[in-house]
């Protein structure tokens, strides 16, 4: 399972890259406007702007916190002899860094349905939308079984009457 877990994590690293580099959707406007924004993009797009807290929010939750969540599963993964408290930590930061990145599918979502139901812009899925979808599919497929992995492989700490003390 460790070797399936490192696959996925691989491949979720190598869609997260094309997900947020590539453009997400293709909205066109008045019939001859065309946008084709990347997810980095609209990130740079809000800095320049000058809208800074939303730049920092969309990039932490579209950019940061998956990265992150790909970091931490390839650490733990490749963590050994971890014992108990120490898996059961990495698990519980785990799943709090998971609950984050998931916010990422949803503000995409959300900006594919205002394009779609303003009426001034037709948005179509493009392949970043994709594989950025991919790369959250394989990334909780894979937390799921470092997680598993964890909490099996996580020797028991030695107890205070076995030390002597």
């Amino acid at each position: 399972m460790r070797i399936l877990a490192g696959l996925l994590i691989t491949i979720a690293a190598f869609c997260f890259a094309l997900g947020i580099t590539l453009p997400l959707l293709q909205m066109e406007r008045l019939f001859f406007l065309t946008d084709r924004p990347s997810l980095v993009a609209i990130v740079s797009g809000l800095f320049t702007a000058g809208d800074f807290a939303l730049g920092v929010l969309v990039g932490g939750v579209s950019l940061i916190f998956p990265a992150a969540k790909l970091l931490a599963l390839a650490a733990m993964l490749s963590a050994k002899n971890l014992n108990q408290i120490t898996a059961h930590r990495a698990g519980n930061w785990l799943g709090i860094i998971s609950k984050w990145s998931m916010l990422d599918v949803l503000l995409v979502a959300l900006t594919v349905f205002a394009a779609k139901t303003s009426g001034l812009a037709t948005a179509i899925s493009q392949p970043g939308l994709w594989f950025f979808a991919a790369s959250t599919l394989a990334g909780a497929i894979a937390a799921s079984i470092v997680k598993r992995e964890l909490s099996t492989n996580a020797k028991t700490p030695p107890s205070l009457n076995e030390s002597g003390a």
